[in-house]
């Protein structure tokens, strides 16, 4: 059962009941991402992430990694474009600490200056780790070049030279300026009942104070280029994508349906052809990436250098035929089915369910059931599909990136024109 509750400062708090669970999955979710830092703040949100289990003002570090563990449950927080999420699943009769841990960290970090310094170490042998990771790092190079000139093109954890710049003072403004309680979500779910949640949330939540910032968000645009990276690699690794929809379009289930097809799932084009048919590449897939006001579609794969030209054109020849010709009507009741079972078989987790409770607030503030997003699914034809991988698939919106041994490449703008 799904119940919400405004607090009087706005704060929202959401909880589905699950009661034949034994366990509870509680969230701090923050409408604040790297996309709201200013330039020189690349990074913030992240850091600011990890600093709060750094110690409050009555938890060391160690007390609070030493008491979560104790209750035999898991907690994590992560960063994204858009959202910063704190959370924690334990079974129910431990619920009351995790929630006094979770507020006391959120609201009493004190940033103390040794931990500042001795995480800014860690942040940054973090960015040295993927920039040694060429799998990931393709995706940072490419998102850069896709969204040139806007946060959203930034890595989440920033830049050598901004985690280096890092100050407290520069946290403590970052917090005041986007951490209001109007953008905080508290989302619980499993065997939790609404009214004890929000007992036990509300004397500490209900104290934050609203304030008249307003963060500013710029629609990106897309860069539309080609970007050669040498590299001493056994692989090229390759990036290629284009306009995709946002989280509120209603194209956005069509989008889903081309990326199954194209190469979200193993019976995919792409995963077919490049790889079982013509042994090209072990890991090659298509991915969403969809935000409030934006998305993009994108294709990833790393094959021998001398597979290259062949990988691509293969690619190009499969977005093609998504242009040229419609989906058959077993394909997409394929793809149909793929994503109901993905979402069902999630919605079995009270982590997801947690999560989900909070996306749904975030995005469209209010509950979405899951009966109307299958129907959504259901509407879509085999005619809408091919209209939009039309409208997506332009040259104008294309950007290809290559991270390997990319001497003696010729590739130009005109390669995109697909």
């Amino acid at each position: 059962m799904y119940r919400k509750t405004v607090l009087d400062n706005g704060m929202r708090v959401v909880t589905e009941q699950i009661p034949y669970l034994h366990s509870v999955s509680m969230g701090i979710w923050l409408n604040v991402g790297s996309r709201d830092e200013r330039e020189n703040e690349s990074g913030l949100t992240h850091f600011i992430e990890h600093m709060l289990f750094k110690g409050t003002k009555k938890r060391s570090a160690q007390e609070i990694a030493k008491q979560l563990d104790a209750v035999g449950g898991m907690s994590n927080a992560f960063t994204s474009k858009e959202n910063t999420c704190f959370h924690a699943k334990v079974i129910d009769s431990h619920l009351p600490l995790v929630v006094d841990i979770l507020s006391d960290i959120f609201l009493h970090s004190v940033f103390d200056g040794a931990e500042v310094e001795r995480e800014r170490e860690v942040i940054l042998q973090e960015i040295h780790m993927v920039e040694d990771t060429p799998d990931e790092y393709v995706h940072i190079l490419f998102n850069r070049n896709f969204w040139d000139g806007n946060p959203m093109g930034r890595p989440i954890f920033g830049s050598i030279q901004t985690v280096q710049s890092f100050t407290k003072e520069m946290i403590m403004g970052y917090l005041s300026r986007g951490y209001h309680p109007d953008r905080i979500v508290l989302s619980a779910a499993g065997n939790v009942k609404h009214g004890e949640f929000l007992e036990l949330v509300e004397p500490a939540f209900s104290n934050i104070k609203r304030h008249s910032y307003t963060l500013n968000r710029k629609v990106p645009l897309i860069s539309s280029r080609v970007d050669l990276y040498p590299r001493e690699l056994e692989q090229i690794h390759l990036c290629l994508g284009t306009r995709g929809t946002s989280l509120v379009e209603k194209e956005r289930y069509s989008c889903s349906i081309l990326n199954v097809i194209l190469g979200g799932s193993m019976s995919s084009r792409l995963f077919q052809e490049v790889r079982e048919r013509r042994g090209l590449a072990y890991s090659i897939y298509s991915f969403l990436s969809s935000h409030t006001d934006a998305g993009m579609v994108g294709i990833y794969g790393a094959v021998r250098p001398h597979n290259i030209t062949e990988t691509l054109e293969v690619i190009r020849g499969e977005i093609r035929r998504f242009k040229e010709e419609p989906i058959s009507e077993a394909e997409l009741r394929a793809a149909k089915e793929h994503i109901k079972g993905g979402i069902y078989l999630a919605a079995e987790n009270t982590d997801n369910r947690m999560s989900r409770l909070a996306k749904n607030e975030i995005i469209f503030d209010r509950f979405v059931p899951y009966e109307e997003i299958e129907a959504g699914l259901e509407s879509v034809t085999v005619e809408e599909v091919q209209t939009l991988a039309q409208q997506l698939f332009r040259a104008e919106f294309m950007s290809l990136v290559l991270l390997g041994q990319v001497d003696g490449l010729n590739l130009d703008q005109t390669y995109l024109d697909i």
